[in-house]
C-alpha cells in the first residue's frame, strides 16, 4: 500500500517491485490480484498518468506507447489511452520544436532534418514532424 500511495502503478511493474522487496512470486501476484480486483490497481488509470507526465516532458505518443509497453501494459490499454487523451500532439510538437529551435521554421535542408531527428527521438509521428517543422496547418 505504501507504493502506491505515492503513484500509479501498473500490475507488472507492481509485481516486479514486489518480488524485489523479497515477495515470494505467488505472493505478489496474489496481492496484485487482489489490489487490482480492489480497484486500487488498474492498468489504464496508470496508462493516463504516465500519459500525462511524459506529455507534459514534451515526450510525444510513438515514445509514451513505446513504454507503457516496456512496463507491461497491454497494447488495447495503451491505445485507449492515447485515444482518449485530449492531448493535441502536434501543437505538442511545435511547442517542443519551438523551446529547443526557437520560433523561426528551418530553412535550409540540414537544419530541417536536424529538427526533424530531434521530434522523432522526442517520439513524435512523421505526420506531428512535418506539421511542427514544415509549418503545415494540418
Amino acid at each position: 500500500m505504501d507504493l502506491l500511495a505515492r503513484r500509479e502503478y501498473c500490475r507488472q511493474e507492481l509485481a516486479a517491485r514486489l518480488g524485489k522487496a523479497g515477495f515470494v512470486p505467488e505472493v505478489a501476484e496474489s496481492t496484485v490480484s487482489d489490489l487490482s480486483r480492489e480497484g486500487l490497481l488498474d492498468d489504464a488509470r496508470f496508462a493516463e498518468s504516465l500519459l500525462r507526465a511524459r506529455a507534459g516532458r514534451g515526450q510525444g505518443p510513438v515514445r509514451i506507447r513505446q513504454e507503457l509497453r516496456q512496463r507491461g501494459v497491454e497494447e488495447g490499454v495503451a491505445e485507449q489511452a492515447l485515444e482518449a487523451s485530449s492531448q493535441d500532439w502536434i501543437e505538442l510538437a511545435r511547442s517542443v520544436r519551438q523551446k529547443k529551435f526557437g520560433a523561426r521554421l528551418p530553412t535550409d535542408f540540414a537544419d530541417k532534418a536536424r529538427q526533424m531527428r530531434f521530434l522523432e527521438y522526442r517520439g513524435f509521428g512523421h505526420e506531428q514532424i512535418r506539421a511542427a517543422v514544415g509549418g503545415d496547418d494540418d
